[in-house]
């Protein structure tokens, strides 16, 4: 397969990676708001301010005791709300305690309310209780000093809380890479408006737009650009000149109206075009060079809906990931599964769009019955894309591999 693809001029898509990232550099960090740090990235490693809890507390409604007071009836001495300072507990006595309330100096244990017959005479605690019963004791969950969550770490809800809990109200992210978005052909039309003759729906770049969102990217800028070079040419340059990517959707393959390659030449460098997998042979990678002497990244995808979705999974991906420092967006989970198919490749590697169930304790791909690179349904449910190499032939047990699809 190898020397196949070197004689059509093709690549494999782990040259296509390489040449992707080779100098990429991660972006600057900038100093954000918690409340605007939700599916941001870590730019520095985060320590514990102080220990959590910060003081022994109540895991429930109770009575504060000391162990060894168990099994007779206590005086309350005194009543306990969560978010109070406690006084010492008076020896022979219990506390009325409430969850998350800080146990008092001298209790080393509580006992649920449930339990507990409270009456004139005191509260009737049964007996025995072993020391620290229901206590969460100070710097359980975390001591000063330790670390909270490390550098390329994507803030989901959890971890803002967590950064919450330990009195941060601002956070040093990667700053988000900025990518121009340009999509060709004149065929294409904007949802919402009519269709003429020969005309389809521009699904590529609100598609892109939300992978490249959730691959962590920010999209400034987002174009239908007219099957002309002389029109790519210029909406190239301009968007280079306010972005850190430029991804283009079409126009990178040999007919007469496909001009991207042609006009990054003129702005720039073609570091690698055309792959050796199916969907998405089209695939020009290089690099488009400003005004102030610098060079802005450029991918450009196939046209068809299919090819843009996997290409972007397996390129746009692990440059979102380089620039911001994430390492689990290196390359996508790989998975060994069980194929719930059957099929045959030719010279190009096949990327199957799959589903995933687990059949008598085993994970098996479900191939979806269209895999034409038009048919973007097949994308929509989909869990992974089964790697299928060229001439090949899969009968359904057979054992593949599966790259799993997530962000």
């Amino acid at each position: 397969m190898a020397a196949e693809a070197r004689h059509e001029g093709l690549h494999d898509p782990a040259t296509a990676l390489t040449a992707l990232l080779d100098g990429v550099m991660a972006l600057e960090s900038e100093s954000v708001a918690l409340t605007q740090a939700h599916g941001r990235t870590l730019a520095d490693t985060v320590t514990a301010l102080m220990d959590t809890p910060p003081a022994d507390n109540s895991a429930m409604d109770g009575y504060a005791i000391r162990a060894a007071d168990a099994g007779r009836t206590l005086p309350v001495s005194q009543r306990i709300p969560a978010g109070h300072a406690p006084a010492p507990l008076a020896p022979g006595t219990c506390a009325r305690i409430f969850t998350g309330a800080v146990i008092p100096e001298g209790a080393d244990s509580v006992v649920r309310q449930e339990v507990v017959e409270e009456s004139a005479e005191g509260a009737a605690i049964p007996g025995p209780v072993t020391a620290g019963n229901s206590v969460r004791r100070r710097g359980r969950e975390m001591q000063r000093g330790a670390t909270l969550l490390e550098a390329g770490t994507r803030l989901n809800a959890a971890a803002v809380g967590f950064l919450a809990s330990q009195g941060y109200d601002r956070v040093a992210v990667r700053r988000r890479p900025r990518v121009s978005l340009l999509v060709t052909g004149d065929e294409l039309v904007e949802p919402g408006r009519p269709l003429s003759p020969g005309q389809i729906y521009n699904s590529n770049a609100p598609m892109l737009a939300a992978l490249l969102s959730e691959f962590g990217a920010e999209v400034v800028a987002s174009r239908h650009v007219a099957d002309s070079l002389d029109a790519t040419v210029a909406a190239l340059a301009d968007a280079a000149e306010g972005s850190d990517v430029v991804v283009t959707s079409g126009g990178v393959s040999i007919g007469e109206e496909d001009h991207v390659r042609n006009a990054l030449q003129q702005l720039g460098t073609l570091d690698l075009w055309r792959l050796s997998i199916k969907p998405g042979k089209p695939l020009a990678l290089g690099r488009i060079k400003r005004g102030n002497g610098g060079e802005t990244r450029f991918v450009g995808l196939a046209g068809n809906p299919v090819s843009s979705y996997v290409g972007a999974w397996l390129f746009l991906r692990p440059l979102m990931g380089a620039l911001l420092a994430r390492p689990d967006q290196a390359a996508l989970p790989a998975l060994r599964a069980r194929a719930g198919f059957e099929t045959s490749t030719e010279r190009r590697a096949n990327y199957m769009r799959v589903s995933l169930t687990i059949e008598d304790d085993q994970l098996v791909a479900h191939a979806f019955a269209d895999q034409d690179s038009s048919v973007l349904h097949s994308c929509v449910q989909a869990d992974g894309l089964a790697v299928i190499p060229a001439w090949h032939e899969i009968a359904p047990g057979d054992m593949i591999d599966v790259l799993r699809l997530q962000p």
